[in-house]
């Protein structure tokens, strides 16, 4: 058993996290609404930190909507993105990444350090995908697949798209990208 401590902020299904709790990692998942990070004392001796705050107000798929959402949607969203790096920051690991999709969290954050399609690992779809942070980057799939669906690979009608679960769905973590990633930072 592993005893390294990852912290999975906003990890909804912990899709990013699995390779580590297969590895026998102590993965702590720290995800609304069970757990607020931005309530959250991070442990002592932290050795990996994986963020994914929700892109309800970042993401460029939703831009439509920024607008109508205002600022207090905004302001919200990003009180989650700081909630995480403050926790990084106190935690001080040996590497962290935060992730987005393409959006407007560029405009808080900079550029970002790494960016990816899940197609890139196996997973034959596209999401570009955003990551900032202090980690090695995953190596892409030798025999990288093309995409040939957008977004999740089922059929999608107006009623699913508009649903709660294809919003689950659609921000689960690719299983690819999460094994790669896990490989370039064990």
């Amino acid at each position: 058993m592993n005893h390294r401590i990852i912290l999975d902020l906003c990890g909804g299904t912990g899709s990013w996290s699995k390779p580590y709790v297969d590895a026998g990692y102590d993965v702590r998942l720290v995800t609304l609404p069970e757990r607020d990070v931005r309530l959250y004392q991070p442990p002592e001796n932290v050795h990996g930190v994986l963020a994914a705050p929700p892109c309800d107000h970042f993401a460029r798929a939703g831009a439509r909507w920024w607008k109508a959402k205002g600022h207090a949607a905004l302001l919200d969203g990003l009180s989650v993105v700081d909630a995480c790096l403050r926790i990084i920051h106190r935690a001080a690991p040996s590497w962290w990444a935060l992730e987005n999709p393409v959006g407007r969290l560029k405009d808080y954050l900079g550029d970002p350090a790494y960016k990816f399609d899940p197609w890139y690992f196996g997973d034959p779809w596209t999401k570009r995908t955003w990551l900032w942070g202090a980690f090695t980057p995953p190596q892409k799939t030798p025999n990288a697949v093309k995409p040939t669906l957008t977004g999740e690979p089922r059929k999608r009608d107006r009623t699913t798209k508009m649903s709660s679960s294809w919003k689950v769905q659609r921000s689960r973590t690719p299983a690819g990208f999460s094994r790669a990633f896990f490989e370039a930072n064990p």
